[in-house]
């Protein structure tokens, strides 16, 4: 008798991120409830450290290193990821396998219980927003200079902790999606307390809403069981958004957002670069038809790390693949590289300010304890 294959799925340890994962889950085993799954939760490094902005740890794949480890490995079949927190050039061997229906992408403010019944633009000057991002911080800036932004980390949970016990945060900055797939968007919207923010106030972040599943390129199997989970317009719009942010080789560290539209087959992608005060921004708009794209189809299976899962379709990927580069070269034209390099100058910086006062904090724990340094928990991954 042919042993019964076990499906190991990799995730984070979080609330939100083992939802996320149940609900791939669930959407497969609808489509064959014989499937076995076993789920096997890890801790990132974005998720041990909770003390420093994103921008400023320097580290590109913080919320998925360890589980595209485990995958190289061979540890886990798959691992499901917010989309929005892989970066646009994948480890060698391994691959986006679907893009699952895009969930609402928008971002929202939610505020203090103080100030229910406000919005944003209702709040006193001097009110504090917490965001770890440095995209919103420029964008509500921008909107909003009476306003302080102030950097809040932790899982949604701990946010809302936050927010709302310790009276420092007049409102938070939160992806929709992330609020509905907990169950609290109505909730909170009921009391007053949701704001959601449209494409002109706070532009979304690349692939924000989408969940993604990463697998091994050369795993066919998996492939084909996700294929019954992918989304087409979905993946198309990722597609063109993720190549627009790797032209711009952009990531947490600078201000990068998006804003996409399909219908019929006409898509429109309007992206924006910000510098991190939000007091420079470029924006561009490109609309394509994509079934017809301007270059050759390639031969290649994979479009900025996605898989192609309609090889039928694979003028539609290129399309979207080209309309986010022609979009990059747009806010290039119109002084964005200037922005960039500012806005990851200024990062680098901090980035570098950060792991020194990390050091030393490490440092005078060791002295204090008689314990080495190495040993009391924070590294340094910067060359």
């Amino acid at each position: 008798m042919a042993e019964e294959r076990i499906i190991r799925v990799g995730t984070r340890k979080s609330q939100l991120a083992l939802i996320q994962t149940n609900s791939v889950i669930q959407m497969l085993r609808a489509l064959d409830p014989t499937l076995k799954f076993e789920t096997l939760p890890m801790t990132t490094t974005g998720d041990r450290i909770l003390d420093s902005a994103l921008s400023k740890i320097g580290e590109k794949s913080l919320f998925t290193k360890e589980l595209e480890n485990a995958l190289l490995k061979n540890q886990v079949d798959f691992v499901v990821h917010s989309l929005k927190d892989l970066p646009t050039t994948l480890p060698e061997g391994l691959v986006i396998g679907c893009v699952c229906k895009r969930d609402n992408p928008y971002d929202a403010i939610v505020l203090h219980p103080k100030h229910r019944g406000k919005t944003m633009k209702d709040l006193p000057p001097g009110s504090v927003i917490g965001t770890s991002s440095l995209r919103r911080a420029a964008q509500v800036q921008r909107l909003y200079p009476q306003y302080k932004i102030e950097n809040i980390r932790g899982n949604l949970n701990t946010r809302f902790k936050k927010l709302s016990e310790d009276d420092f945060y007049d409102a938070i900055i939160l992806a929709v999606a992330g609020l509905e797939r907990m169950g609290w968007q109505s909730c909170i919207s009921q009391h007053g307390r949701l704001q959601v923010l449209t494409p002109d106030e706070c532009m979304y972040a690349v692939s924000q809403g989408a969940m993604a599943v990463e697998c091994r390129a050369d795993d066919e199997v998996t492939l084909q069981l996700l294929h019954k989970i992918h989304d087409h317009f979905s993946t198309i719009a990722c597609i063109a958004e993720r190549a627009f942010l790797r032209k711009l080789e952009g990531g947490c560290s600078v201000p990068v957002s998006a804003f996409t539209e399909i219908s019929d087959y006409e898509m429109s992608i309007r992206g924006g670069v910000f510098s991190i005060d939000g007091s420079e921004a470029v924006q561009h708009t490109v609309v394509t038809d994509l079934r017809f794209p301007n270059v050759p189809i390639p031969s290649q299976h994979a479009f900025v790390g996605i898989h192609c899962q309609t090889p039928s379709r694979k003028n539609e990927y290129t399309s979207a693949w080209m309309a986010g580069e022609i979009l990059a070269d747009g806010v290039i034209a119109q002084g964005a590289d200037a922005i960039l390099s500012k806005a990851k100058a200024t990062s680098k910086e901090e980035i570098i300010k950060e792991h020194e006062k990390k050091k030393q904090e490490q440092s005078n724990r060791a002295m204090s304890s008689g314990e080495p340094a190495s040993s009391l928990g924070y590294t340094s991954s910067l060359n």
